[in-house]
């Protein structure tokens, strides 16, 4: 009898001690208290995944540009790959083998076009400019598309130091996604390698410097258009559906990675050492898909994007 009420004192002040510390931390706000710790341990364990930047490339291969706010199309975000280099037959051009391509920048706005190489006097086009509709072809996806004419065709040879046109994306001709990953029939693509959005996670970045010893490799190596913070190393690979300020958002597949990442996107100087597909290579390998970094998208809805919006899985 006496150890049962030596117990229930002793249980009595150790909660009263309990409620003294949990008051006290309300009061005051100090981390160290209960509901801290608590708070501390959810933010560990289930880190907040927000969108920390948002980019548009306006020509297919070139420098891209860095929004604080976005719209949202079913053919990927506004502006993007609207216009793209094509050689005498059509066919693509892109920095895989033109690696140059990376020093062209890009302004854009509701009615031009405006290009930039080195000493080249600058290149303006107007957004809606008319021309002949003429073959191209992105891969094995085959489209027409407006020549954007010989004053173009001119500036971008003196660049490549080839022949080769540069093109608009025309609006009635529809370029599909692959049928087989696409949400309905003939959902539409900009001039993009295969899918609307490409989405890159910082912290998987991250995970990759730490493989590579004598560089850092930053995030446009890999010219996302959203890329987000706050989760952990490629959980990307993991999502199927999420949202963004109540826009769906579906994953098709993750992004098979070429020799375009080991090109400086300023200087457009190639990697002597392959970084940073070589280390990839070593780690983010798979049979039949090749070596991955980002996640390929389709929204399902039209709407606009911002940075340091919340990731919904």
């Amino acid at each position: 009898m006496i150890v049962v009420k030596i117990f229930l004192i002793l249980f009595k002040i150790s909660l009263s001690q309990s409620i003294y510390r949990w008051q006290n931390s309300r009061e005051t706000g100090d981390k160290q208290g209960n509901i801290g710790n608590i708070h501390h341990d959810f933010a560990e364990k289930f880190p907040v995944t927000t969108i920390a930047e948002l980019w548009i490339y306006p020509v297919k291969s070139c420098q891209g540009i860095s929004l604080t706010k976005a719209q949202v199309t079913h053919k990927g975000l506004a502006g993007d790959r609207q216009w793209m280099i094509v050689d005498q037959t059509g066919k693509f051009m892109t920095q895989r083998t033109h690696p140059q391509l990376a020093k062209v920048q890009t302004k854009l706005n509701n009615d031009y076009l405006t290009l930039n190489f080195e000493q080249q006097q600058p290149l303006q086009i107007a957004t809606h400019q008319q021309g002949h509709l003429i073959p191209v072809t992105v891969w094995r996806s085959q489209t027409k598309a407006i020549d954007q004419g010989d004053l173009a065709a001119a500036w971008f040879r003196q660049i490549l130091d080839v022949p080769c046109r540069l093109v608009r994306q025309a609006s009635e001709q529809i370029r599909p996604i692959n049928p087989e990953y696409a949400l309905w029939e003939n959902q539409p693509i900009s001039f993009a390698d295969g899918y609307p959005l490409l989405l890159t996670n910082t912290a998987s970045l991250g995970e990759l410097n730490t493989r590579i010893s004598d560089q850092q490799i930053p995030m446009d190596r890999f010219r996302p258009n959203l890329v987000v913070t706050g989760d952990r190393p490629f959980a990307e690979d993991h999502w199927q559906t999420f949202k963004i300020n109540e826009l769906e958002f579906v994953v098709a597949k993750p992004c098979e990675r070429c020799v375009v990442i080991t090109t400086d996107q300023k200087s457009g100087d190639r990697s002597t050492t392959q970084e940073p597909l070589r280390t990839l290579r070593q780690f983010r390998y798979q049979p039949n898909q090749g070596i991955l970094f980002g996640i390929n998208l389709m929204p399902k809805d039209i709407g606009s994007l911002t940075i340091g919006e919340q990731i919904i899985l």
